[in-house]
């Protein structure tokens, strides 16, 4: 089997203000532990997927720092998209991509740049074995998660009929259900929507053509990549394709996956001290519990308080609740533009 990684590493990741930044989003950061999100991403595809044959998908402005935390990639791997058109435009070129280089059979396993995986080894098996299906079965595969919990942040995936082993055909996608809702589906065996996704290039180019108007006629423009992202309307991979094709099959994985989507997030993946607080920088803590701190430049101290998320930076510092840390962007857009854009 010829196996490719495709890496969407796009977007901003503005939950993760004021550290996070056009010129270093939230997959540059050092969020769960020393190495940046992409890094992390990298170093655990590495041994199931050479760099040759992982593309990371970016902004254009993002491709220089890319290259400079991943020298191993080739720079052709570096790939800008020219405007945010969904995953579904985004994978679309990636498949098509791989199959011009590497043919209509190659396997390509699909991640986000910005998740946190405790049990990599766990995770790289669950792959191995997604894109063993994904060829044996020209079957277009996610690895959907076990709940630890019932989160209406995330989306949710029914199991339906059994076909091999523990691959069960998709009966439905159900997306940010109500707390009741979620509890009710973590009862009912229901699995998070995880993006994770594996299938052979050619099997999803011919669901794209079939099932997914909005890009299909990008598929047809030629070498020229602006012509593609020009040609595809924006749309999810979840609903442009997978909702609408009959060829979906999930794989329950269980390797303490987290998608890190908030400063709060920080609690389940970062190192905790005994009391409970995910610190990271020059932090000092007495009688303080459950509290997520990030310093970067500054010292920060924490006496008698819980529950609170605190981000320090030269020259600005930001004190929310677990609560308030899940909308920062209530609070990013009434501030004032000088604190704000910051840099």
């Amino acid at each position: 089997m010829s196996r490719w990684a495709v890496v969407l590493a796009g977007g901003v990741g503005s939950r993760f203000w004021p550290l996070s930044t056009p010129e270093r989003p939230k997959q540059l950061l050092p969020l769960v532990d020393g190495s940046p999100l992409l890094r992390n991403t990298l170093d655990r595809l590495a041994p199931l997927v050479a760099a040759d044959r992982t593309l990371v998908l970016t902004n254009a402005g993002l491709v220089g720092p890319i290259a400079e935390l991943a020298p191993e990639l080739p720079w052709e791997n570096i790939i800008a998209e020219p405007r945010p058109a969904g995953t579904a435009a985004a994978l679309a070129f990636a498949a098509r991509e791989i199959a011009r280089r590497d043919g209509d059979g190659a396997v390509m396993i699909c991640v986000h740049a910005d998740w946190s995986v405790g049990v990599p080894e766990e995770f790289r098996r669950r792959l191995a074995q997604a894109a063993d299906f994904a060829e044996q079965h020209h079957a277009l595969v996610t690895v959907g998660i076990v709940p630890t919990r019932p989160d209406p942040g995330f989306g949710y995936i029914q199991p339906g009929e059994a076909i091999a082993g523990d691959a069960r055909r998709v009966a439905r996608f159900v997306e940010k259900p109500t707390r009741e809702v979620a509890e009710r589906m973590v009862r009912e065996g229901y699995l998070w929507n995880s993006g994770i996704f594996v299938w052979r290039a050619g099997d999803f180019l011919e669901e794209v053509r079939k099932h997914t108007p909005e890009v299909a006629p990008a598929l047809d423009t030629g070498a020229d990549i602006a012509a593609f992202f020009a040609a595809a309307q924006s749309i999810s991979v979840d609903v442009g394709v997978l909702e609408r094709s009959d060829r979906v099959f999930v794989l329950p994985g269980d390797f303490a996956w987290d998608d890190v989507g908030t400063w709060a997030a920080l609690r389940r993946v970062r190192e905790r001290d005994a009391h409970g607080n995910a610190a990271s920088g020059d932090v000092h803590v007495l009688e303080a519990r459950e509290n997520v701190v990030h310093a970067e430049g500054n010292t920060v101290v924490l006496y008698g308080v819980s529950n609170l998320v605190v981000i320090s930076r030269e020259g600005l510092t930001v004190v929310t609740t677990m609560e308030g840390a899940a909308d920062l962007k209530r609070l990013v857009e009434g501030l004032p533009s000088e604190v704000r854009d910051r840099k």
